[in-house]
Order: structure tokens, then sequence, then C-alpha cells
């Protein structure tokens, strides 16, 4: 069995799938809090990691390639060009509140541009910096 279906399973077993970006954060904190038990998640750091130039790949070296430096807007997948709506959910009221797709997602996006799967704390503090982000 591949990681991403057993942390879909790990994940999916501490809680239901995810209704609200708040409860599928609350999923990341929990699953971060098991290797480092007083992590809280930080808006902070999320918006480092959003706008960190990883250079993995010379098209997509960063999130920021396909999704703007504003996840309030619209972005365009460097590749493709396909459209992608707004990653905040003050803008996009569908974000993060499904954990499997979310999990598709990062699992893709974390490959392609990080060079790895991220860690539940990056997840958890990526979403924590998505849900402060306004128009």
């Amino acid at each position: 069995m591949k990681a991403f279906p057993l942390v879909i399973l790990s994940l999916a077993a501490s809680t239901a799938l995810a209704a609200t970006p708040a409860e599928l954060l609350a999923t990341y904190r929990a699953e971060a809090a098991k290797v480092a038990p007083n992590f809280q998640p930080s808006a902070g750091r999320g918006a480092e990691f959003f706008a960190r130039r990883f250079g993995i790949s010379a098209k997509m070296p960063a999130c920021t390639s396909c999704h703007t430096e504003k996840p309030t807007q619209a972005g365009r997948h460097v590749v493709t060009d396909k459209a992608i709506k707004p990653m905040a959910p003050a803008a996009n009221s569908q974000r993060f509140t499904d954990l499997a797709k979310t999990e598709k997602w990062f699992g893709r996006n974390c490959k392609e541009v990080v060079g790895r799967e991220c860690t539940a704390a990056e997840k958890a503090d990526f979403v924590a910096f998505m849900m402060e982000a306004r128009p």
C-alpha cells in the first residue's frame, strides 16, 4: 500500500472527513502533535511556506508559481494554463472542506514543488495561513 492511502486512513481514523477548514486544520494539528506534542499551527509559518522558493522544478519553484502571491485571487497552472480557483476559503468556500481532495492536492503539489511529501505540521500551517487570508 502506498503512503498516500495510509495517510488518508490515519487522518480519517482521527476524525470524520472534514466539513470545514477548521475541522481539517484540527485533523492536521492532531497528526502533527503525534510527532511534536506541543505543536500549534502557525499562519506565519504557513505564509513563509507558501512563498518559499523550493527550486525543485524550474517551472514551479513555489506555490505562488501557480496560485499567485495572493491566495484570495485565482491563479493559472504554469504548465497547462488551466485556471485555478482561489486557495483561501474566504474567496472559495469549497477549499479545505474535503480531506481526501485536500490530501490528493497536497500529495501532488508537494511532490512537484517541494520535492517530497509535506508533513502534517506543514499542512496545518498552510491551512492556518489560508484560513486567515482575506480579499
